[in-house]
């Protein structure tokens, strides 16, 4: 988090704290207030009480009075602890629903500045290197096999630009209700190896295994399914060291058809698994982060789940990584 934004949510606290303090202080020193004034009352009405009746000649008159008197004084009593004890109650019950949602708050503007930051970076680096390629081959005559390399380079950022922009309008478009979700027939086995296949283009680099069953028929959109994969693939591409495999598995059962995706990355915590699954969410610190990205590809991997009457969830591979599993119900 930013200085700035720390110390304006510091001050915050400090503030809401301290008016918080006082009106408990105030709720306190109105309950001694009037607590005290009840006692006085009660003692004026003794001492009145004395002065009227002879406690001596008439004593159970006298104690009948007093006895009022004194059920009066703890009647009032009650009353007032009672009636200080709701609104102490009511008033940190709102003070904790109004901290929270002033921190969920700050938290949620703090995502949206890294978000687009974020998409910022994301989005001048294809730019700037497809210029610059492109530059380079309009002013040097260069052979044909640079000329191949360069290309290769300019076609692979230019399909993460759309990658890029693709993620960010189907997110808006999903959240808005403006896109239609198609209902029909799909091969998910034909699918996800055409996802593996352009992947394997884009990074011949990278060890891309998978095991794939056939016939895995699912009723769904292939534009928001094959988004959903190539957001699992990309994110084992971006957080698994180059030499280690990435595992695609696709399996049906009676119950329905589980897809694997498994990298040999650093894995991910405990306590951030269902974290990841949140908008703009990225684990790790933003200040020391490495690696790049926007917080929205896991968050359209859930949303496009539960639109296909799927599971996601995330758990550790041993030795080491993540497997990220979408289970479809049938």
């Amino acid at each position: 988090m930013p200085d700035a934004s720390r110390k304006r949510l510091l001050r915050t606290t400090f503030i809401y704290w301290m008016l918080l303090l006082y009106i408990v202080v105030a709720l306190v020193w109105w309950f001694i207030s009037l607590n005290h004034q009840n006692t006085r009352m009660q003692a004026f009405e003794i001492s009145n009480l004395r002065s009227t009746i002879d406690s001596a000649a008439t004593p159970a008159l006298y104690q009948k009075f007093e006895n009022e008197i004194q059920k009066e004084h703890r009647k009032n009593k009650s009353k007032y602890l009672g009636e200080g004890g709701i609104f102490l109650l009511l008033i940190l019950v709102g003070a904790a629903f109004v901290y929270r949602s002033v921190r969920r708050q700050f938290k949620l503007q703090q995502q949206q500045q890294n978000f687009m930051m974020a998409v910022t970076h994301e989005l001048k680096t294809p730019i700037s290197v497809a210029r610059l390629n492109l530059e380079t081959m309009q002013k040097y005559s260069l052979d044909p096999e640079k000329q191949k390399k360069l290309i290769r380079t300019t076609l692979d950022e230019t399909a993460r630009l759309n990658f890029l922009t693709n993620n960010i309008l189907i997110a808006s478009q999903l959240e808005g209700g403006g896109y239609k979700l198609a209902r029909e027939e799909l091969n998910l086995s034909g699918l996800l190896a055409d996802c593996l296949n352009d992947f394997r283009n884009r990074f011949p680099d990278r060890i891309f295994r998978d095991d794939i069953e056939p016939d895995a028929d699912v009723k769904g959109d292939a534009l928001l399914l094959q988004m959903m994969i190539n957001n699992l693939l990309e994110n084992a591409v971006k957080y698994s060291p180059k030499e280690n495999p990435i595992l695609a598995i696709l399996k049906v059962y009676r119950s329905g058809i589980e897809l694997q995706i498994t990298d040999e990355g650093p894995g991910i915590p405990n306590e951030e698994k269902k974290k990841v699954f949140s908008k703009f969410y990225r684990v790790g610190n933003e200040a020391t982060r490495k690696t790049q990205g926007t917080g929205l590809g896991l968050y359209l991997c859930r949303k496009i789940a539960r639109d296909h009457n799927a599971d996601i969830s995330v758990t550790d591979n041993i030795p080491r990584g993540s497997t990220f599993t979408v289970i479809f119900h049938v």
